[in-house]
């Protein structure tokens, strides 16, 4: 893709691995200038990549949770690069606080999840009303299916649904287009983590992208990466408030029809 998007500085939450990744370093190759904020360093080959496509790029180890933190990595960020042009809220996790968890799990969970996400968009706002730019919440399918056993996620991720159609209407004066790209099954690391826990993880697998209507098979990061940086571009101009789920059919998509037997 050739979208434009030459010396644009993006900042992409959770950016040092996974879907986040995907995102920064397809930002690094069509030319913006992408900034990780994430808690943890980048790994060696990763930012050895990254740099190489975009020797310009930030990052900063800090928890989107912690308030003083991002108020200086956003202002660093400005004083670097004189702007910010973009915002992907994509830390987050889901760390299965359900209902028996407690109000305090919950409270927690929603900081990370729901709250940061506020956090970011309030902080680089005034930013992104110079730039005119672009806001892309990465959402999760949970938000529309549920999941059971992890109701602080959920909660977080429908209200990002929410707040997507509300900044969408709220900041259309300014030419702020905000969206929403939703995945469900996507392979990462940190997916690949999460089933190492089962007795079988190729089974586990096997079993899930059954269930996948389009290819039987797992997103890919770098699918979900580019959904992203076409809405951060200038070629998405007048879409606004939208949610674009990029999970090969699996959320809304009848499984009989595809001839998958469902579970």
């Amino acid at each position: 893709m050739d979208l434009r998007l030459g010396d644009r500085p993006v900042i992409v939450t959770g950016g040092g691995a996974g879907i986040g990744a995907a995102i920064a370093l397809l930002l690094a190759n069509e030319g913006a200038v992408p900034v990780i904020f994430d808690r943890q360093p980048l790994a060696a080959g990763f930012e050895a990549e990254l740099r190489s496509a975009q020797p310009r790029s930030l990052v900063f180890q800090l928890d989107v949770r912690d308030d003083a933190a991002c108020i200086r990595a956003v202002a660093d960020t400005v004083q670097a690069l004189g702007g910010i042009a973009g915002l992907v809220n994509n830390a987050g996790a889901n760390d299965h606080v359900g209902l028996d968890a407690g109000v305090p799990a919950f409270s927690a969970s929603l900081q990370l999840n729901l709250v940061s996400v506020y956090r970011l968009a309030h902080l680089c706002l005034p930013h992104l009303r110079a730039s005119r730019g672009a806001i892309v919440n990465i959402g999760s399918k949970t938000a529309v299916t549920g999941q059971g056993g992890t109701s602080a996620y959920v909660a977080a991720k429908a209200a990002m649904l929410g707040l997507t159609r509300e900044w969408a209407l709220d900041l259309r004066g300014h030419g702020i287009r905000v969206n929403c790209v939703i995945p469900a099954e996507t392979w990462t690391p940190m997916y690949a983590s999460e089933l190492a826990r089962s007795p079988d993880p190729a089974a586990a697998r096997a079993a899930i992208e059954r269930h996948i209507p389009l290819g039987g098979r797992m997103t890919r990061a770098d699918e979900i990466a580019r959904a992203v940086v076409f809405h951060l571009s200038d070629a998405a101009s007048h879409t606004t408030g939208q949610w674009l789920f990029v999970d090969g059919g699996y959320t809304h998509l009848d499984r009989m029809a595809q001839g998958i037997a469902t579970g």
